[in-house]
Order: C-alpha cells, then structure tokens, then sequence
C-alpha cells in the first residue's frame, strides 16, 4: 500500500491534497497515514499468524497518542523504554499486561510503576537491574516476571549506531552467562523467569541474523528447561527493514518462514518489537522552500524543516527521499542510482546554524523556488518523536490522515510554548 501518490502532479495523502494541509497548519508540517500504519501492522500480524505472537509495537519510533490509540484500537499491543513511554500507552487505553518495558536505565519509580500496571514482562538488561526489580517488588510483595537480554553477539549489519546485538554494546547481558542469571531469577522468591529476549539492532535488511538468533535462543531455552526453569516466551526484538531508498526491506513473510520454525520448535510464544516497519512509511515531513542560492559551485534549497525536526541525516546519515509536492516529473524509484532529465544537483538543508543540519546532499532534484513545498519521504519513524527546539525553534503540527478525514494530533508550537516552563520562574 502506498499512501503518498500523485495524481494530477499533486501530492496526496490517502485523498487528502498535502498542499491544502499545508497551508492550514504551517510548516514543517507532519503527515501520518492512519490506513498505511494499520495496513502494515496488520500485514506482519498475518505473516507470523501461524505462532500466535504478541505484537509489541515500539513506542519509541513515534509515540503519538492517536497513533499509539488506532495501534491499541487494531489489537496491537506495545513495547517501551520509560516511564513516560508506559505513561502514553496508558493514556491510550492499552491493556499493560500485554507491555513489555526495556531499556538499560529503568529507575526504581519506573520499575515500580510497570509493576503496579502488570506489565506482561520486563526485558532485563543488566543482573544490578535483576537486583532493583527484586528489591521493588519485594516492598510491594509482587512477583516480578522478566525476560533475560542476551546478547548473542551477532552482526545483524545495520549502522554502527543502530547496531544492538554485538558484544561491546550497551544492550543486554553476554550470552554465556545465561544459566548463572537464570539460576539467580530462580533463586529469587520476588522474580519469575518468563523467557529470554534477544534484540539485534535497526534497520536490518537480510533475515539471516534473526534465523542465527531464532537457532541460539532455541539452543538457551531447551538448556535452561533442563535446568528446571518453566519458561515459555522468546522475544526477537523488532529492527525489520524499511525501503527507504527503493525496495531493499524484505516482506514480512520472509522474516516469518526463518523465525516461525524455531518458535514452533522450541513450544514458545513469541513476542516481537517491531517500529519502523509499522510507521516509517506512514509519514511524511513537508517543508517550505525559504531561499536557494548558488555559492562555492553548489545550489543550496534552504528549507524551513530543520534537523531539530529530522535529526536522523545529521546523526546517521540517513538516507531520506525527497521531491516538491507539486511537480509533474515523478518520483524516482532510486534517486541515487537514475539519471533524472529536467533535475539540477543541489544540498537541501535547513536553517539550523550547524553544518550538519542537511537532509540530502547531492541530490538531484526539479528546479524549486522560494514557497515552493517539498516532502521528505519515510519520516514516520524516528522523526518528530526526536525532535527538539533547538535554536528556539517551535516544533510543527502532525496531523492524521484516514481516507479524506483529517485529524490534528499535536499543535504547532507557538513562541509561549517554548518559554512555558521558564517564565514563571524569571529572576
């Protein structure tokens, strides 16, 4: 399903003009599709239908409240870093129990609270945090359920920054070490071991890591059963790919037909994590053309959208599709790799007085004037969730787009919303 398409050279959203958007709410201006994210999560459940699977859909890759809410509303269920993260699913009606909370830095407060909801489990990633979880639930006189985080050390060859699943990173407890943890959790009458959790990283395009990692966590599992641990829960993290640049990210059932044998195998439920796959295509960021300029040999389209409002190609080097709104020339399949007739090479960048602050260098692109509009494509994940107010700049509104409905889901911010926590304390 594409939700962003052209007709007549116009750029819509579902049924929706995005130019109209546009000038209702301002630039930059964030565009969701309701129809596109419920598609894809939908999609994955079938794929993996065949194993009943938990769905976790990570908070962490947009945490909007409408969007979290019409994710619940389809059966979704949700995994999150933080306390504030567990907060939103809260307030968007999800069932906890159905919650799996990781993160490396769970604060007793935190810890407390995920008890309090019943969370389904949390994702352990450190034995000190097997000893806080213990120490909370012991002064509430519950039974914390946990999943171990192992690190398989396996190359799931995303970025390096984006990688999860290697050892030397921060994520998860060394593999090895799995029969001296789970003897601790048994050991321990305020904790209940529920399953392992491996995490591989973000984007990951090839199934082969998660086949390895399917392979160790059958091979931990039947050690640990042995061992007289009743544990019944395998979850593989998310990371499934995403095309941003053509079609590079496998379908679904892919990752299915290497995972689904094992889970079978090893007589688990599976939980998954996935986020990106679900909203990144959903999304979309529109800028506005302030001014070009030809300086140093290079065109410049300096745009109103910021890299506080898209951090990722500052940060990563992310690659993002982009192309104005209203153009009679259609959207390459592969901007790096055509030769597009009736385009010029230009950096689009922003306003941010950084050198960093581009979406795309280099890149060739139909002749843009000042008020001209351009979208930057796949933005739904990692994008306004990372946003900031960096040189005080007011974040943009997001709206949700469902067939020809529109919906606003956050605001534009005003000049009062960034001095909001500030004025009242004014020396």
């Amino acid at each position: 399903m594409n939700a962003f398409h052209y007709p007549n050279n116009e750029l819509y959203c579902e049924e929706v003009p995005v130019a109209k958007l546009a000038k209702q709410h301002g630039t930059p201006l964030w565009i969701y599709s309701e129809n596109k994210f419920l598609h894809e999560y939908r999609e994955l459940a079938a794929a993996f239908a065949d194993c009943d699977p938990v769905i976790c859909y990570s908070v962490k890759a947009n945490s909007n409240l409408s969007i979290l809410k019409s994710l619940n509303e389809a059966g979704c269920s949700f995994d999150v870093v933080s306390g504030g993260e567990l907060f939103r699913v809260g307030k968007a009606g999800a069932d906890t129990t159905r919650v799996v909370f990781a993160g490396v830095g769970k604060t007793d407060s935190e810890i407390h609270d995920a008890l309090a909801q019943k969370i389904l489990m949390f994702n352990v990633e450190s034995e000190a945090e097997l000893d806080a979880i213990s120490a909370v639930a012991g002064q509430m006189q519950v039974i914390a359920s946990v999943a171990l985080r192992l690190n398989p050390d396996i190359d799931a060859k995303t970025h390096h920054k984006t990688t999860t699943g290697k050892k030397g990173n921060k994520f998860g407890m060394d593999i090895e070490r799995h029969n001296a943890l789970a003897a601790k959790v048994l050991a321990d009458p305020h904790l209940q071991l529920r399953g392992i959790h491996m995490h591989l990283g973000s984007p990951i395009l090839t199934t082969e890591p998660y086949e390895k990692a399917a392979k160790k966590a059958v091979d931990v599992i039947a050690e640990l059963r042995e061992k007289g641990h009743e544990i019944n829960w395998i979850n593989l993290g998310g990371g499934f790919g995403l095309s941003y640049r053509n079609e590079e990210a496998p379908a679904y059932s892919e990752y299915a037909k290497v995972i689904i044998p094992y889970i079978k195998q090893a007589k688990c439920r599976l939980a998954l994590e996935p986020g990106r796959s679900i909203i990144g295509n959903a999304g979309v960021l529109i800028s506005e053309v302030i001014f070009t300029k030809r300086e140093g040999g290079k065109l410049f389209i300096i745009q109103d959208g910021a890299m506080n409002d898209l951090v990722r190609p500052a940060m990563y080097d992310a690659f993002h599709k982009l192309w104005p709104v209203s153009t009679p020339l259609p959207v390459p399949h592969d901007p790096e790799a055509e030769t597009i007739s009736d385009c010029e090479t230009c950096d689009v960048v922003g306003p941010v007085c950084e050198s960093c602050d581009y979406f795309a260098k280099d890149r060739a692109l139909p002749v843009l004037k000042r008020g001209d509009l351009l979208c930057t494509f796949s933005t739904g994940a990692y994008g306004s969730v990372m946003s900031s107010n960096y040189n005080s700049r007011p974040r943009g509104a997001e709206v949700l787009v469902s067939g020809s409905e529109v919906q606003l889901v956050r605001k534009k911010e005003t000049y009062d919303d960034l001095i909001a926590f500030e004025i009242d304390y004014l020396k």
